[in-house]
């Protein structure tokens, strides 16, 4: 018999989270990166057995710790145990298949950018800190658009290597290979990259113009996560976001270009210098994500076979706003443990004990090499209204999802940053 059904349902919790943090819009994408079967990843989400290779490959990957939690019990070797895993906690927590994504739909966003993406040579750029669901936005309208006869492809820069974010020629190659990949047509670099007398931003043009969209048939949504990647090397940064700006007014007028639709992700506004009119920042269309509503709140618990009060949300939304990700474990949480454990989770909620141990240690790693960041949030959270920081510390926190920008100011974003934080910020020297 399994003596670690607690532990291990949250094992496999943090696994089925972490496909999306670790750039895999759904199962299948982590699947193909490793060569396996989306089954053997779908069996390894839902707590059932796969082989010991696997298993050590797929935790690796997610960056688990397979070591934690065996997955059979040390005295035995029953797989039956993994019966007694209610497999929905686990896989509506995993952006695998539309038909099985928990969603919550937040009007008129998702409207506005299926509008948008119509249009031929379309820009949509979405914006919002970690966590509170770009991914599976884009997700859902990649989705639509391919039930339309569009052609879908989702590049994201978390997968790109280090190399390749400092040089321009080696990003716009990655960049071409991983479009191609996405969109399954093979690899023609070489036939179209001239080393000698051209550049890698009308290479890379011209690899999209004359083989990538003709060779797709169909117009192409082209979604780009985690763009920001790139602001921190303004050299490369101002290259690539000038071509994607390009292609978007050439796609106005020029047939080839209006089958691309472009939908460009990031976390925080580029704080390098570009030129207004070589910027992909200031046309198209943008899209902001908002914190949940009470009501999402309340439809979020009902997808998870859960009927909220309002007293219950409010408690809630007390301690994490209306943050996505923050609200999606607690009521995975009670899920598993009943509405009652509402309480004693809030209690703990801001401690090493709790539910958000490991995001908010996270987030506390991020700060420590950074003393001037730490301290413009310590004026954050010793604030009683909204203050003024400088920019790029307001780029970073935002992004991190530690406030919220009002105006030119900002505000901290929940009650649970305030207590976890509070204490630590002021023991650094």
């Amino acid at each position: 018999m399994f003596h670690h059904y607690p532990q291990l349902l949250k094992h496999f919790y943090r696994a089925a989270l972490a496909v999306q943090r670790n750039g895999y819009p759904r199962q299948k994408d982590l699947a193909d990166e490793l060569l396996i079967s989306l089954s053997t990843v779908n069996n390894y989400l839902n707590g059932k057995a796969v082989d010991n290779l696997n298993f050590k490959e797929i935790s690796e990957k997610l960056g688990q710790d397979w070591n934690a939690i065996a997955f059979f019990d040390e005295n035995t070797n029953d797989t039956s145990a993994h019966g007694t895993i209610n497999s929905e906690v686990v896989i509506t927590h995993c952006p695998e298949e539309e038909s099985s994504l928990i969603y919550v739909q937040r009007p008129p966003i998702e409207q506005s950018c299926y509008q948008a993406l119509l249009a031929p040579g379309a820009l949509v750029r979405i914006k919002a800190p970690r966590l509170m669901g770009k991914t599976l936005l884009m997700v859902r309208m990649l989705d639509q658009f391919a039930e339309k006869g569009y052609r879908k492809a989702y590049v994201n820069f978390h997968l790109a290597h280090s190399n390749d974010l400092t040089d321009v020629d080696r990003l716009f190659k990655w960049f071409c290979i991983s479009v191609g990949q996405t969109l399954k047509i093979p690899n023609r670099l070489r036939d179209y990259w001239d080393e000698d007398f051209s550049t890698a931003k009308v290479d890379c043009t011209e690899y999209f113009e004359n083989y990538l969209l003709p060779e797709a048939g169909a117009p192409v949504v082209l979604c780009l996560d985690e763009v920001d990647r790139v602001f921190p090397y303004p050299e490369v940064a101002s290259e690539f976001l000038g071509l994607l700006r390009a292609w978007h007014e050439r796609g106005k007028v020029e047939q080839v270009w209006k089958r691309l639709r472009l939908v460009v992700v990031h976390s925080t506004d580029v704080y390098i210098p570009l030129n207004i009119n070589e910027s992909p920042f200031n046309v198209g269309v943008p899209i902001e994500l908002p914190e949940f509503t009470p009501q999402q709140v309340q439809e979020l618990a009902r997808q998870h076979g859960q009927d909220w009060s309002e007293s219950l949300v409010e408690q809630l939304m007390e301690m994490v706003g209306g943050h996505p990700d923050l609200v999606q474990q607690a009521l995975s949480h009670c899920q598993i443990h009943g509405n009652d454990s509402l309480a004693q989770l809030l209690q703990a909620a801001p401690t090493d004990a709790g539910i958000y141990a490991n995001h908010l240690r996270h987030l506390w790693r991020m700060l420590q090499p950074h003393p001037d960041l730490a301290k413009a949030l310590l004026q954050v959270i010793d604030a009683n209204a909204p203050v003024g920081l400088d920019l790029i510390a307001t780029y970073k926190l935002y992004s991190m999802g530690l406030v919220k920008k009002q105006g030119n100011q900002v505000r901290l974003s929940c009650n649970l940053y305030r207590q976890y934080f509070k204490d630590r910020l002021g023991e650094l020297p």
